[in-house]
């Protein structure tokens, strides 16, 4: 393990020191607007600076105006690079974006392919420099056919899941266990000059159009393989992320060069618990990644003015720091081209902006909720449109909750490692964020822990299932857990589990979509506290409608629908920009790990094709 050695930055720990928020993309809101008055477009005023110090980052070239030439310059920061890997083939150095310019904005725009991700994941069948002069060469020509040049020079990468059948005689969980080789993935097979990003070892996808290795989704799908007695597939993961972080300075939200410029909700040190658990390796030994990731989150800190904020941080008009999501690129996203396209078009704000939001909230795990859009002026409820969206403005409790994780975590890894001092700089850190999460995201009347609007200055006084991440840590006090686990049974429970939101908004992170990762969050934060009649209640429900889907399709989903439509079977979730997903790692995890949990539940019995053993 390398040493990451990055110096304190005043009373944040492990925060470079030569960092300070670039002029454009550090902007002046002020954190307590009236909500009447909205606040400063993101990147239009410059942050408050000391009048001494590093000269200021220089600004970032131009984007070529033939690809994603809304976006100004300013709102672009530099993103690492695809690195090689001996005994893996090398990824493209640039993004296919970057790489085949308006080629690619030309098949984007054409809509030959129903899924946007298909062509940012094609394998080039020359060298990607060569395709591109010919495109340029051939396109103005007579005759000239998008879609047989595509044909000639991409090929699709294909699902290697070989139609995999469930044996009617295995039980879900021996289903489970089958299907880890399947999602299994070897680095030494990557095609060559593609997006796929180079690994070390191999690594487990979630499954369908998900082909390589996502971070959030892998703590989850890394449970089950726990359950599965898979340690030879832990270990790797742990690798993999280990080389990561050491790698790019973050963990990107999946592995493909298209996804550099944003990470996802911090998790490496929850796995860093799990591999301590399991006997991976003890978590000290992670610390340098860990403070990595840290480093990654906290960037700016050290001259960041009150009321401002950089990339992933905001500081407060009362000095506290808390984040929020982000990404450094402000594009349509390679893999939604079209959607990000046709959304700015019917925002009323730049584009670039709108592009940013919808990246971050890509980042944030739950793409797409109404839990990041602006509620409707004459409900008060949060908008199902997309071109509201702004991420960016809103600080996530999840986000904040799992950041204070880190810092309990570094504070206790700094302390074995002998180092007190830093120890004592982490408690402080963790301490000043509980104390301002405390104050501005727990709403006393609804009793619960919500996000935090940070251009008004207000909370945002919606429900949604993230409330439990305080509970799953331990971040909450018992009178706190006991009004979450009041309000969830009231207003989140429904058929099939935990819902995720209380807006029917067509989007799918909300009603009535449930998902894996909510299902244990909640289960394990409500037992954390005692509350284990709810938590038992949510996993009956939960593990009820998984079964029942696997008895009647053969297979375990992306999410579920938890109302049911007809009696006696499950449903797979709606809504999003793709179609379900089969598979699928981290649903496969949690389920998994729940029966481990209970194993008297009847769920242990389900088999495929057997309606009498679903229930």
């Amino acid at each position: 393990m390398r040493n990451n050695n990055v110096e304190s930055a005043g009373s944040t720990p492990h925060v470079l020191a030569r960092t300070r928020p670039a002029e454009a993309d550090a902007a002046a809101h002020p954190a307590a607007v009236p909500s009447a008055a909205p606040a400063t477009a993101e990147g239009a005023a410059t942050a408050a600076a000391p009048a001494t110090g590093p000269a200021r980052a220089p600004a970032q070239p131009a984007p070529p105006s033939h690809c994603h030439g809304h976006a100004p310059a300013i709102t672009h920061l530099p993103t690492p690079a695809p690195c090689t890997l001996p005994g893996c083939a090398e990824a493209d150095a640039l993004s296919p974006a970057e790489r085949y310019a308006e080629l690619f904005v030309d098949v984007q725009a054409s809509g030959m392919f129903a899924d946007s991700k298909t062509f940012p994941d094609c394998i080039p069948l020359d060298a990607p420099e060569a395709i591109l002069t010919r495109y340029r060469a051939e396109r103005d020509g007579p005759g000239f056919s998008l879609e047989a040049f595509v044909r000639n020079f991409f090929a699709r990468e294909t699902v290697s899941d070989d139609h995999y059948e469930s044996d009617p005689d295995n039980s879900m969980r021996e289903h489970i266990d089958g299907l880890w080789p399947v999602l299994t993935r070897e680095p030494a097979e990557h095609p060559p000059r593609c997006s796929l990003l180079p690994l070390p070892r191999p690594y487990v996808v979630p499954g369908g159009r998900f082909r390589e290795l996502y971070y959030w989704d892998s703590y989850f799908t890394m449970l089950g393989l726990s359950a599965s007695g898979r340690h030879d597939l832990l270990r790797a993961m742990a690798d993999n992320f280990a080389y990561l972080l050491d790698t790019y300075g973050l963990v990107p939200n999946g592995t493909r060069s298209y996804y550099l410029s944003r990470s996802q909700p911090p998790v490496f040190a929850l796995m860093t618990d799990l591999f301590e658990d399991e006997g991976v390796d003890a978590a000290v030994q992670y610390l340098p990644q860990l403070e990595r990731e840290y480093a990654f989150w906290m960037d700016g800190a050290a001259h960041l003015a009150p009321g401002n904020a950089y990339r992933r941080l905001v500081r407060l008009p009362g000095g506290a720091l808390l984040n929020r999501y982000w990404d450094d690129r402000a594009h349509p996203r390679e893999e939604a081209y079209l959607e990000d396209v046709a959304t700015a078009r019917r925002a009323d704000r730049p584009a670039h902006l709108v592009f940013r939001d919808l990246r971050a909230a890509a980042e944030s795990g739950w793409d797409f909720s109404s839990r990041w859009c602006e509620p409707d002026l004459a409900s008060g409820q949060p908008t199902c449109d997309l071109a509201t969206i702004r991420t960016t403005a809103i600080l996530p409790i999840d986000l904040n909750a799992l950041l204070w994780h880190t810092e309990c975590r570094l504070g206790e890894l700094r302390g074995r490692a002998g180092d007190m001092e830093g120890a004592a700089r982490y408690r402080e850190a963790a301490d000043r964020r509980r104390q301002a999460i405390s104050s501005i995201m727990w709403d006393k009347g609804m009793g619960a822990f919500v996000d935090f609007d940070w251009h008004r200055g207000t909370p945002r006084p919606y429900l949604n299932a993230a409330a439990l991440m305080p509970l799953f840590l331990g971040l909450a006090t018992t009178e706190q857990a006991a009004q979450v686990a009041d309000v969830v049974a009231a207003r989140l429970i429904e058929e099939g589990g935990l819902a995720t939101t209380e807006i029917d908004s067509g989007q799918q992170w909300d009603r009535p979509n449930g998902w894996a990762p909510l299902q244990w969050i909640g289960i394990k934060g409500l037992r954390r506290y005692g509350c284990d009649a709810l938590a038992d209640d949510i996993a009956h429900r939960w593990l009820q409608t998984v079964a029942s889907l696997y008895v009647s399709e053969y297979k375990l989903v992306e999410k579920y629908r938890l109302q049911r439509r007809r009696a006696g079977n499950a449903e797979g979730g709606g809504g999003g920009e793709y179609p379900l997903q089969d598979g699928f790692g981290w649903t496969n995890g949690v389920v998994s790990a729940l029966l481990e949990m209970y194993p008297w539940h009847p769920a242990q019995r389900s088999k495929a094709g057997r309606p009498e053993t679903g229930e």
